[in-house]
């Protein structure tokens, strides 16, 4: 793959009403090994339908893209698993030494 600007890294999604799947144009190097993955693991349901040096299509069913909402999480909970993961770490770091 060739180097390729910030700007250039694109990734598109296309898809309508009337047909049911979707086709994904990207040339961002994170989103092609996450699909490339989805595609190894799910070859029925993801499909590589072209490609070149810099770029790759995939296929796949529209319901599979995914629209989420925000997480809201108070700060009293942010804190809480704040703790957890520095005890975590800290038994972790033990057990190493």
């Amino acid at each position: 793959m060739s180097k390729l600007s910030k700007y250039e890294q694109e990734t598109i999604i296309n898809f309508n009403v009337a047909e049911s799947d979707a086709v994904v144009f990207t040339r961002d190097k994170a989103v092609i090994r996450k699909l490339d993955s989805l595609v190894n693991e799910f070859p029925e349901v993801y499909k590589c339908i072209g490609e070149t040096d810099i770029d790759k299509t995939y296929s796949m069913p529209k319901k599979y893209v995914s629209y989420r909402k925000l997480r809201k999480i108070s700060e009293e909970r942010r804190e809480h698993i704040r703790k957890q993961m520095r005890d975590i770490n800290l038994a972790d770091n033990k057990s190493l030494k």
